[in-house]
Formats: C-alpha cells, structure tokens, sequence
C-alpha cells in the first residue's frame, strides 16, 4: 500500500486564507499606483483650496481695520497650489487694487523680468502678500498692522507647503522675521522659519516697486536670484 503525499505548503496557504478572511479575493490585475498617486493629490489639492477659503474668510472678517475701511479689494493670493517656491511681497498698490490679483502694472512687469532671468515664469510661483489690503495713499503699513497680519501669512504659509519662500521688502521681512532688522543687512541669506514643525527655507530681497524707485539696487537682486537659482538646483526642485 502507497502511503499519500500530503502538501503541508498547500493546507498551510489554505488554513493562512481561512484564518485572515473568508471573502478575501485575488486578482490577476495589476495595481495601478499612479492612478492612487493622482487621487491623492486630487485630495491634498482640494484639502489646500478649502484651507485657503477659509483663510480668506478669516481676513476678510477682520475687524477695526483701517487698511480694510479704506481698500476696495482683498487681495489674496495667486499661482498653482503645487507650486513649490511662494513669493511675498508687502501690500498691494492701486493696480493691484483695481484687478484684484497680486503684482500687476509695471510691478508685476518687474518681477516676471526677474523670474525669466533665471528661467522661471511667473505660472510656476505662487503669489501673496505680507498684508492683503492696500494702505491708504500707500503708505508703508505700521509695525502693529504688520505683527496683525502676520497671523494669516503664517498660516497662508503652512496651507500651500512650500519648498522655498522669497520675502520680498522690508513689509514681508518684518512680519516673518520680526522688526529692528535692516533689509539691507538681511537680503540675500538664507535663513529658516519653522511653522507647525514644519522647516522653510526662506531667502529675503528687495521688492520690484522699491526697484522701480531706486533702480542702482537691481544689482542686489540679481546676485540674490542667482543664489535663489543655486538653491533650487541644490534642493533638487523641478520647476
């Protein structure tokens, strides 16, 4: 009499099956990863404009504001919310008044020069401002408007995530880094803020309107575009 082989791998696999779930299934398909990369993106990308909804709604409920009184417009922000570098700018002026977007007229015409320079358009940046209405006469706005705002622009900074953030004047510096700092001193080094654990590399300059006025400094900024482009190869960042 032949005694019957038993495959113990066999009744192993069946007993694990059993054991896991009764209705578990196989399927011979593949897995498609990058449809569930592009799903979850969808799902952060949703998650950042509802944040941003929100964060608007804040600011535009502020109140006893005398930028707000005195503004026609919100201005908020602008560019693709995967964008990996944000640039802040200090507040607003009538152009930017009237359209209701960020850096526009001749402003805005300075600084996509800057950008194109080291081959970077202006659609792959995102756009702000330290302080999201326009001052009355464009005046600069005081140390107290500043420190107020500064709440929304941290938090405008932790919803988009970016991987580099370029403060541009001395508005924009202040409200991240603090007053008693001379823009002169601080521009073009790379400094780092931290917002809800998270780290931001974060590089400081001139503003385009401060260029307009007082051009001879254009040499500053483009040793400090050229620091930020070195910065973008080092970090790896395609854009």
């Amino acid at each position: 009499m032949t005694k019957k082989t038993l495959n113990q791998n066999s009744k192993f696999i069946n007993d694990l099956i059993n054991t896991v779930s009764p209705d578990l299934k196989f399927s011979s398909k593949p897995i498609n990863r990058f449809k569930k990369i592009q799903e979850k993106k969808q799902i952060s990308l949703k998650n950042k404009k509802d944040q941003l909804l929100k964060l608007r709604e804040d600011i535009n409920s502020i109140e006893n504001c005398n930028l707000k009184e005195n503004s026609k417009n919100l201005i908020f922000g602008e560019g693709d919310l995967s964008n990996q570098i944000m640039i802040i700018g200090e507040a607003p002026g009538p152009n930017e008044e009237n359209d209701g977007l960020p850096f526009q007229g001749e402003v805005g015409s300075l600084l996509n020069k800057m950008f194109l320079a080291i081959n970077i358009n202006r659609e792959k940046l995102y756009l702000t401002y330290a302080i999201n209405y326009r001052p009355p006469q464009d005046r600069k706005p005081t140390s107290y408007e500043i420190k107020r705002y500064s709440h929304f622009l941290k938090e405008h900074i932790s919803i988009i995530n970016p991987k580099i953030i370029i403060l541009m004047g001395a508005t924009a510096m202040e409200a991240i880094m603090g007053p008693n700092k001379k823009i002169s001193q601080e521009r073009g080094k790379w400094k780092e803020i931290i917002l809800k654990n998270n780290t931001f590399p974060l590089i400081i300059t001139y503003s385009p309107s401060y260029l307009l006025r007082f051009p001879e400094n254009k040499k500053y900024s483009w040793s400090d575009l050229k620091n930020l482009k070195q910065k973008i190869i080092e970090l790896d960042i395609n854009i």
